[in-house]
């Protein structure tokens, strides 16, 4: 994919205008990796809803948006996915087999004064490589081959980025599944702490560590402020 089409910005299709919509930033645009192969998306209608089509083969990107959310204001986040089939060999758990079909990321601002000596690194790698340090901390909704991992899988490179799993297994496969999270508990099941503002959100469908094949179908997403905070 040509660095044209990874700045494009996904604004004009009904998904796009459904989903997280957030005061002077731009609209979802397309992140490529250095050293990846590119994902395909695209706006589509799958059983008669508008969505993203996402499409991998041993690729990885992120169809990502910018947004700055405080705290107090984090409330609830509403998605939905289809996925049609599980990534055979992936194991979120290990760092060779790291692979998702589906994956809903927020990434927190904080105080990167208190990463580790590692994290640090890979901050500075990351900043070196892509132009951006590592978000403070990420939260990623997934699904999961089995729940041998329970509900919260360490990432095997740095303890910033966690995943919430919410299915495992194949009995809900081939059907839209629709959730409504509170962004604030989530994160602090996750990480012990609480969290900063949100500051990105991501979808993200990737087998670049299993070499594989996978689809799935992203609906819009909708931020629900807290009506009792200010």
């Amino acid at each position: 994919m040509s660095r044209q089409q990874a700045d494009y910005l996904f604004t004009d299709s009904p998904w796009a205008v459904a989903s997280v919509r957030s005061a002077n930033q731009p609209g979802w645009q397309h992140q490529a990796f250095p050293g990846k192969t590119a994902t395909r998306f695209q706006p589509a209608h799958k059983l008669g809803r508008h969505a993203i089509e996402v499409r991998s083969e041993s690729s990885a990107s992120m169809l990502r948006q910018r947004v700055r959310i405080e705290p107090h204001q984090l409330g609830r986040l509403r998605f939905s996915w289809l996925v049609p089939a599980l990534i055979a060999s992936a194991d979120m758990s290990q760092r060779d087999a790291d692979d998702s079909p589906v994956r809903l990321i927020l990434m927190f601002d904080g105080d990167r004064a208190r990463f580790s000596a590692r994290d640090a690194a890979l901050s500075d790698l990351s900043e070196a490589l892509t132009g951006e340090p590592l978000p403070y901390a990420t939260l990623m909704y997934v699904w999961s081959n089995d729940g041998a991992s329970g509900p919260v899988i360490v990432n095997p490179r740095t303890g910033r980025i966690r995943k919430l799993v919410m299915e495992s297994g194949v009995g809900k496969l081939g059907q839209w599944l629709d959730y409504e999270r509170d962004v604030r508990a989530d994160f602090e099941q996750a990480f012990g702490e609480r969290p900063g503002a949100l500051v990105a959100i991501g979808i993200m469908t990737d087998t670049d560590n299993t070499r594989s094949l996978a689809q799935a179908w992203y609906g819009p997403i909708a931020h629900l402020p807290d009506p009792a905070k200010p």
